[in-house]
């Protein structure tokens, strides 16, 4: 990874950490995102001292603000003249239905959109940088679940688990979308199920939600374990060239037959540029 950059969005705790410091490890100039200063201090002055590698840095982003993602890639493209991978992390989980500044329900907002204008805005930098890679995390919250377009931001009952379980078929969709449009360019993008990680998400929720992190994480993977499929994706020769796949430890596998429906794909793909004003 000598030579090559990496973004990586939600890279102060958890899989991004993890798959920050393994990138880095390999020599890799590795750009943080995170919507805290003193983490992203902490995340960077540790990856550097734990493996050598004084090319780590940070940006900052609350990835909910679609103003503050713009900054973001406006400031990525002042900075770095290339973009070899871009690995889509952050995300959360709402039990309860909030709005982000922008008045667009959280977990659509901050789950996909954020995936989708992102990614976007850095497309020129990815397609000036090729063989490039784009990668994001989903998860196997994505079966059985469906876009409804009716309803898209739970305006009527929503629904914790279903909204995420919507936002996650819609990276699933996303990813299979955008890797059509990419054909040919040189730009792959994948979308992977990191397994059940102990991370933090969802400890926003209140006490019932750190109970059930507090089980999980007596029996899921590390953040270490997590993030392999990510470096796998990002980093691997192996993965080179592969394209419109979806990925569990490390070897695609079929996603729920809904992502495979162009016609939802290219709606969502439209209701989410309009949403986004691209």
């Amino acid at each position: 990874m000598h030579g090559k950059t990496c973004l990586i969005t939600g890279a102060t705790a958890g899989i991004g950490k993890a798959a920050a410091q393994s990138l880095a490890q390999m020599g890799a100039e590795v750009v943080l995102v995170g919507r805290n200063r003193e983490k992203c201090i902490t995340t960077v002055e540790s990856i550097t001292a734990n493996t050598g590698n004084n090319s780590v840095e940070y940006l900052l982003a609350d990835l909910s603000s679609q103003a503050q993602i713009r900054r973001l890639a406006e400031k990525f493209q002042a900075q770095h003249n290339r973009l070899d991978v871009l690995l889509n992390n952050a995300g959360g989980f709402f039990l309860w239905r909030q709005e982000s500044v922008d008045g667009i329900e959280m977990t659509f907002a901050l789950n996909h959109l954020n995936y989708f204008l992102l990614t976007n805005l850095l497309l020129e930098t990815l397609k000036a940088s090729t063989p490039s890679r784009v990668v994001n995390v989903s998860s196997n919250s994505h079966y059985g679940s469906h876009i409804n377009f009716d309803n898209i931001e739970g305006k009527h009952r929503y629904r914790g688990w279903q909204a995420y379980g919507q936002s996650k078929l819609g990276n699933v969709l996303f990813t299979y979308e955008l890797a059509r449009r990419l054909e040919c360019t040189g730009v792959t993008c994948n979308a992977l199920h990191p397994g059940s990680v102990a991370t933090d998400i969802g400890k926003n929720n209140g006490w019932y939600a750190r109970l059930f992190l507090w089980v999980i994480h007596h029996t899921a993977l590390t953040p270490q374990q997590g993030a392999r499929i990510s470096i796998y994706l990002a980093s691997s020769p192996d993965a080179a060239g592969v394209t419109g796949k979806y990925f569990v430890k490390e070897k695609p596998v079929e996603s729920d037959p809904a992502s495979y429906d162009l016609d939802i794909a290219k709606r969502l793909w439209e209701v989410s540029a309009e949403m986004t004003g691209l």
